[in-house]
């Protein structure tokens, strides 16, 4: 019962950990408004969002303050997420101006709607970091390569053992047929032999 216990409990946690593993792949996906999985790497946006959270963005139509956005910066693989203070609209297009809550002053620049990655819909604390180790060579073979291999397995097994199962009681099934059969055989001579003194003396 404990062995049981303990491995539907590890069978859980690798699903997590296989099925959080996908999404983190998903994320990366060039698909049309797909969701992102991101690090905050600085506390800017603390106490809302801790530094090493991992924050779930997607892509909106529009954005309006009060909403925190995630935004492309000059620096390559570089992105900022802070809070939108104010919106104004400027030859018709949309420009936010963004701030960390824990800053004390507005970001330097005006923020364009088309460097808007996305709106930050849900954050987990601290999970970040388990994001950033995911995506090493060594947390893609711990974190989705060995999981999947182990549920993969274990699905063998189970197979495997439904397999003798209906072996069994297919064979089960068979063997009264086959007593059957040979107790025919036994009885089927001694009854035509009866038979023909039978014949003999009419």
């Amino acid at each position: 019962m404990i062995r049981e216990g303990f491995k539907i409990i590890l069978n859980t946690i690798l699903a997590i950990i296989f099925s959080f593993g996908i999404l983190v792949i998903f994320s990366f996906l060039p698909i049309p408004g797909n969701m992102k999985l991101l690090t905050v790497l600085s506390g800017s946006m603390e106490p809302r969002i801790h530094t090493g959270s991992l924050i779930f963005i997607k892509p909106a139509s529009e954005y309006n303050v009060g909403d925190i956005v995630t935004k492309t910066t000059d620096e390559k693989d570089v992105t900022v997420t802070h809070r939108i203070i104010e919106k104004e609209m400027i030859d018709g297009k949309a420009v936010f101006v963004t701030k960390g809550d824990a800053n004390n002053a507005d970001d330097n620049e005006k923020v364009p709607q088309e460097t808007i990655i996305g709106k930050v819909f849900l954050n987990i604390p601290y999970l970040g970091y388990a994001v950033n180790f995911a995506k090493t060579k060594e947390g893609l073979i711990l974190i989705v390569i060995i999981p999947a291999v182990i549920i993969v397995y274990e699905e063998i097994l189970k197979i495997k053992k439904e397999i003798v199962r209906i072996a069994r009681e297919k064979r089960e099934k068979r063997e009264p047929e086959e007593i059957k059969n040979i107790e025919f055989e036994h009885i089927q001579p001694q009854y035509e032999e009866k038979e023909e003194k039978r014949r003999k003396v009419v």
